[in-house]
Formats: C-alpha cells, sequence, structure tokens
C-alpha cells in the first residue's frame, strides 16, 4: 500500500517533460528501481482508485516516463510543481491526505 511518504520519495526521481493543467509527463530516473521494495508499478498505477483529483497514470517503460491525468480544480498547477521540486510539502501531505478515498 502507498503512502503519502512515498509519494514524495517517488516523485524525486521526476524531471518535468511537459506540464499543462490537467496533464503532467515526466522522465523517471532509472534509479528510482531502488525503490522496487517499497512501491510497486502496480502501487502507482492505482492511485487514480485512492486519491480523488488523480484521473488516469499512464507509465511507459521503453522511455521511462510517466503520463499523469488529473483535475486541476482539485490539484492546481502549482502543487504538481512543488512535489517535483520538493517545496510545500507539508501543504503537499495535507492535500493528498485530504484527498486519500482509503487510508493509506
Amino acid at each position: 500500500m502507498i503512502k503519502t511518504e512515498d509519494i514524495i520519495n517517488i516523485a524525486s526521481y521526476f524531471t518535468i517533460i511537459a506540464h499543462t493543467p490537467g496533464r503532467l509527463r515526466v522522465r523517471v530516473n532509472p534509479k528510482i528501481k531502488s525503490e522496487s521494495e517499497n512501491i510497486s508499478i502496480e502501487d502507482i498505477e492505482s492511485l487514480p482508485k485512492k486519491i480523488d483529483g488523480i484521473k488516469k497514470i499512464k507509465i511507459n517503460k521503453i522511455i521511462a516516463s510517466v503520463t499523469i491525468t488529473y483535475d486541476a480544480n482539485v490539484f492546481k498547477p502549482q502543487v504538481w510543481e512543488d512535489l517535483i521540486n520538493k517545496q510545500n510539502l507539508e501543504e503537499i501531505t495535507q492535500i493528498i491526505n485530504n484527498l486519500a478515498k482509503e487510508v493509506m
């Protein structure tokens, strides 16, 4: 089961390729494989079922990218920018916890 801390940690492996309100595409650092004991691809792909506002997550292993489709009214675009840049993490943790559909 994925936790908020895991989301913040995993985000540290991402760099933004493209971002428009409602759609974020990130490059994934190959070093993320070191996290495989803590989080799986299935955990990441299941986030839309667990957190309101995340509509879809598409993982492309071949080009090492992740595309996240989200509701820009629920997750302001700046929240994603801050998450990737490790800024305002306490606020982001509160937002994620408030939007969690189940105990994570």
